[in-house]
């Protein structure tokens, strides 16, 4: 399939490197195999049409956006280049993936880093920007996709913003637009309110909501307890650099192709520096997500470093809810709402000068 692999004993990553998306990633855990993340039901079938972007025709797993959404600074499908070109393989390891893209963006070199712990069930990923000019949005995209109920969970956040317009008019069940800052009461389409923490938060809708990280964050996560699968899927960010969690909720809500109402259950986690649906000019100017003191476009010119991290692990029982996820040295920890604690292996130099 054209896919590059890296493997250790606990797990796999492979990478399509013609358009830079995160095709599958695998974990192994004891005896259970934990697959987090989604891939649209059209992807590898001829019921698509012919006129969309390589990233929506291939759309999987996680990608880079550079820029997030609407490319329209430097004409770009959307998402930008980085998640629609070629990316070329400069290294390749055991357990390791380095790719450069092809094409820069806004005159900058992106490169990419994979690494998959071979102690622990997580996937690093390192972006870096080198030189370049004006101010770039960017974004992680992984989607991970729910069979059935479950319960998110984030860091703190000071601000949870819906787009001026829906992303699909009728078929939204938040209010745009709106704000709060308590996730477990969103106004809601319909007058009432939804808990942004318990999953899907609608059934056959479309919905976008920008979290702003709160002041003095070290380490950004979110966290998804499923219900079906019986796991937690996780994710860290520096929240320095990405000062924004934007969620993506497909649950049914497009009924044209190739979505045709069955792209359902898929929760979008997009940690980035952006103005949320907005597109990259508008994330130029002043708009409502940085009016809430963060910045939604990176400066570039000179070296930038964006870290990740997506970790996954069987779900202890009587977990519903993650309290908090720390890290300390070589020690990452999730914590639950009622103080029981997960320990795994952590590379201490992965977000090292923020935590």
């Amino acid at each position: 399939m054209g896919w590059v692999r890296a493997d250790t004993k606990m797990g796999s990553v492979a990478v399509d490197a013609e358009i830079g998306n995160l095709r599958r990633l695998c974990f192994l855990v004891g005896d259970r195999r934990i697959e987090p993340l989604h891939t649209a039901h059209w992807v590898g079938t001829d019921d698509v049409p012919k006129d969309i972007a390589p990233v929506e025709r291939q759309l999987a797993g996680d990608f880079f956006c550079a820029p997030f959404g609407t490319s329209d600074v430097e004409v770009a499908p959307p998402h930008g280049k980085s998640a629609n070109s070629h990316w070329s393989i400069t290294e390749l390891a055991a357990d390791k993936i380095e790719l450069t893209l092809d094409t820069p963006v806004m005159g900058a070199e992106i490169s990419k880093v994979l690494r998959i712990s071979d102690i622990a069930p997580i996937l690093y990923q390192t972006h870096r920007l080198t030189g370049g000019a004006g101010s770039l949005t960017v974004a992680h995209h992984p989607m991970v996709r729910l069979s059935g109920a479950g319960q998110l969970s984030v860091s703190a956040k000071r601000a949870a913003l819906s787009p001026e317009a829906p992303l699909e008019t009728g078929r939204n069940a938040l209010a745009c637009s709106a704000r709060t800052s308590d996730l477990a009461a969103f106004p809601a389409s319909n007058g009432e309110t939804v808990d942004l923490t318990v999953l899907p938060i609608a059934s056959e809708s479309e919905d976008f909501v920008t979290l702003v990280e709160d002041t003095g964050s070290k380490l950004g996560w979110s966290a998804i307890v499923r219900d079906n699968e019986d796991d937690i899927v996780f994710f860290l960010k520096d929240p320095c650099v990405l000062p924004v969690t934007m969620l993506w909720h497909s649950n049914g809500g497009r009924d044209y192709a190739p979505w045709s109402g069955r792209h359902n259950g898929v929760v979008g986690i997009e940690d980035g520096c952006a103005a949320g649906v907005s597109g990259h000019r508008a994330a130029l100017k002043p708009n409502p997500v940085s009016g809430e003191g963060v910045p939604t476009a990176l400066p570039l010119g000179g070296t930038i470093d964006i870290f990740h991290a997506i970790g996954a692990v069987p779900r202890p029982k009587g977990w519903d809810r993650i309290a908090d996820i720390r890290v300390s040295g070589p020690t990452l920890s999730l914590i639950d709402d009622r103080g029981e604690t997960i320990t795994l292996p952590f590379d201490p130099a992965f977000f090292v000068e923020n935590t």
